[in-house]
């Protein structure tokens, strides 16, 4: 197991089961308890867990979130993967919706040049993105800039959204379960997410494996009101399933 592959499984134990220990992570992955040591501190200062006595806090679990910096490092090829079968889900013509997100953000990258869409965003680092091409016309939702995630929240972007419909809104979440659905850590964020997908005729869900089974504090939609669900093929096949069971559409990259 490469240190990259390695680190991601830390991660995805500790956001799992909130915590995690140098000794059982050296058991488990069978590396000296040294490696397990330099794994946290180097996913400490990408800001996805916090360094306690004897291991690590995933830093969700202690109220924050990491930052976009951080998260565009975790997952990169999964990432890719998911947003390009995503593109089948994009209407030849039309208005869709891009919520702020790492996965959202590969998928905007990839739009084809053929087709003349209109994109709502909540994200000026996706505005900036998309406003080079000739084919797309951005708008912009206003409001308030939260500087850990870069999404455009509060009274101002769930106004708009109020007011206008779209064929397809790409979500991103932090966490889904069945029993939970659609989470994440910001009233203010779930709030907007909310909006969005009230906006819109139908919700295709972009989220890697390790969002499966996870929850947070703020929930802003149930499983059956997403359409389609795209995440990578290192998701549990159980979890899947009783996804799959709940309404929406699961599809591997």
């Amino acid at each position: 197991m490469f240190a990259e592959e390695r680190q991601q499984e830390i991660v995805r134990r500790a956001r799992e089961a909130g915590r995690v220990d140098v000794a059982s992570l050296s058991t488990e992955l069978d590396v000296t308890p040294e490696t397990v040591r330099r794994d946290l501190t180097a996913l400490e200062r990408g800001g996805l867990v916090r360094r306690v006595h004897g291991g690590a806090i995933a830093i969700e679990r202690l109220g924050f979130e990491p930052a976009v910096a951080a998260r565009e490092a975790v997952l990169t090829t999964e990432k890719a993967r998911i947003a390009k079968l995503a593109l089948a889900e994009l209407p030849g013509d039309g208005a869709i919706i891009l919520d702020a997100g790492t996965t959202t953000r590969q998928l905007a990258e990839l739009l084809p040049t053929d087709a003349e869409l209109m994109v709502v965003v909540n994200s000026p680092q996706l505005a900036l993105l998309l406003a080079r091409r000739p084919n797309v016309t951005v708008m912009m939702l206003g409001g308030r800039v939260r500087g850990r995630t870069q999404a455009v929240v509060d009274d101002w972007a769930t106004s708009a959204l109020a007011d206008i419909h779209v064929d397809v809104a790409f979500m991103a979440t932090n966490g889904i379960s069945v029993e939970r659905g659609l989470t994440t850590p910001d009233l203010a964020e779930a709030a907007v997410k909310r909006a969005m997908m009230a906006a819109a005729r139908r919700t295709v869900l972009l989220a890697d494996h390790t969002k499966i089974g996870v929850d947070y504090f703020s929930r802003f939609g149930d499983v059956d009101q997403v359409d389609t669900f795209v995440t990578d093929s290192g998701a549990d096949a159980e979890l899947v399933d009783e996804l799959s069971q709940a309404g929406p559409r699961v599809v591997l990259a």
